[in-house]
C-alpha cells in the first residue's frame, strides 16, 4: 500500500473489500474440508473448519503464493491496466519479494516467491543487501526507498537476481505429482538452524553444497535435453534423471546428519523409497527447505502409475522410528501437477460463489 500510496501520489483508497481464497492442496485436508461444499460453492475453496494457525501445510509455497497474488491484484487494480502485467512483472516480483520479507521477518530465499511471479525457470537468488536497505516500514524515507527498490533506480543496490529458462516444460513421457503427508514443518526455523551450521562449518559446508548444486544443475541440463528432443527420449533415459535425483537425496540426507535439521527425516526417506520402487515412478525428493512437507514425484506419463500409488497410500504407515520425532498422517496424492506459468490474469467467474 506505501507503494501504491507513492506512485498514485494519494493515500486514498477509497473503499476496499479483499477476499482471500487458498487452493485445497496448500493445507491437509481435515474432516470438515472432506464433508459436503458449502450450497452454491464448488469444491475448489473448501472450508478446513480450522484457524489458520492450526492448518497442516502441504508445503507448496503457500505464503509466496498468497502474498504474490495479492500484491499484484492491488497494484494493478489501482496503478496498472491488466494488459501491463507481463511488462510489469519485474515491478511486481520487486515488490512482492519485500512483502514477503516483511511478512516472515526476514530475507529469505525468494525462490518460492519467483516461481510465483515467473513460473517455472532457474532462479539465482538476490543480494539480502537489496531488501535490507529498505529500512523499518514508516521510518523516515522509507517510501522513496521502497519506490527505488521496486523500480530497480537504486545505483547502490541494483537487483542481482537471474532468472533462465522461463516456461521450462517436462521432456515428453514425464510428469510431476505431489503427495500429502499431512505433517508441515516450520520452514523459517528449519533454514535459520541450517544457516548457523553453515556459517560455524564453512568448509565442511561449502563442499557438500557445491555437490548438492552440481548436481542439482547436471539434473536441470539433462531434463532440459530430453525436453529439447522429445524424439530421443527412451525408456533408459529417465534411468539417469533417477541416478541424479538419488543423488541429490543423498547429499540432503548428509546435510539432515551434520544440521540437526530434518530437511529429509528417517519418515520421508522411507516413504520416498517405496513409492520410488514402484513401476513408473523415476524419483522424487522432500522439496524447498524439506522437512515434514509434501514430497514431489517425477512419474512416467502413464494411466496405470497414479493408481499404483493410490494402492500403496491408501493404507500407508510408517514402519520406522523417526530420527526427530515427527510422524506422517495420511498420505495422499495432491491434484495439484507441472506448470510452468506464473502470475496471470485470472477469468472472474470461475470464483463464483466466493466473490
Amino acid at each position: 500500500m506505501t507503494y501504491i500510496s507513492y506512485v498514485a501520489d494519494s493515500k486514498d483508497f477509497g473503499s476496499l473489500s479483499v477476499t482471500i481464497l487458498a487452493d485445497n492442496d496448500y493445507y491437509s485436508e481435515t474432516a470438515t474440508s472432506k464433508g459436503p461444499a458449502i450450497k452454491g460453492q464448488g469444491t475448489r475453496f473448501a472450508n478446513f473448519g480450522v484457524p489458520l494457525l492450526e492448518a497442516h501445510k502441504t508445503g507448496l509455497g503457500s505464503s509466496a503464493a498468497l502474498v504474490t497474488a495479492l500484491v499484484s491484484s492491488l497494484v494493478i487494480h489501482r496503478t496498472m491496466q491488466a494488459a501491463d502485467l507481463g511488462a510489469g512483472r519485474d515491478k511486481l516480483h520487486n515488490l512482492a519479494q519485500a512483502a514477503h520479507c516483511a511478512a516472515q521477518g526476514k530475507v529469505g530465499s525468494g525462490f518460492d516467491v519467483a516461481s510465483a511471479v515467473y513460473g517455472s525457470c532457474l532462479y539465482k537468488r538476490f543480494s539480502p543487501a537489496i531488501l535490507e536497505s529498505l529500512g523499518d516500514v514508516g521510518s523516515a524515507g522509507f517510501e522513496e526507498r521502497l519506490f527505488a527498490v521496486v523500480e530497480d533506480s537504486d545505483p547502490e543496490h541494483p537487483w542481482d537476481t537471474e532468472f533462465v529458462d522461463f516456461g521450462m516444460q517436462l521432456p515428453r513421457g514425464m510428469q510431476m505429482v505431489l503427495c500429502d503427508v499431512e505433517c508441515g514443518s516450520q520452514t523459517p526455523s528449519m533454514v535459520r538452524k541450517v544457516l548457523e551450521w553453515r556459517k560455524n562449518n564453512r568448509a565442511e559446508a561449502d563442499v557438500l553444497w557445491a555437490s548438492l548444486q552440481n548436481n542439482n544443475e547436471r539434473l536441470r541440463q539433462e531434463l532440459k535435453r530430453l525436453a529439447q528432443n522429445p524424439d530421443a527420449v527412451t525408456d533408459n533415459d529417465f534411468a539417469e534423471i533417477s541416478n541424479f535425483i538419488e543423488r541429490s537425496r543423498q547429499h540432503l540426507r548428509n546435510m539432515t546428519r551434520q544440521t540437526g535439521v530434518p530437511i529429509e527425516p528417517s519418515v520421508q526417506t522411507e516413504l520416498l523409497d517405496r513409492v520410488s520402487a514402484l513401476d513408473g515412478v523415476i524419483g522424487g525428493v522432500v522439496p524447498g527447505a524439506g522437512g515434514y512437507d509434501a514430497i514431489a514425484l517425477f512419474i512416467r506419463d502413464d494411466p496405470t502409475v497414479i493408481p499404483r500409488m493410490n494402492e500403496l497410500f491408501a493404507n500407508y504407515q510408517s514402519a520406522v522410528e523417526d530420527d526427530f520425532g515427527g510422524k506422517i498422517g495420511n498420505v495422499r496424492l495432491l491434484g495439484v501437477r507441472h506448470g510452468s506459468e506464473g502470475v496471470k490474469n485470472e477469468v472472474l467467474e470461475q470464483y463464483a460463489g466466493w466473490i
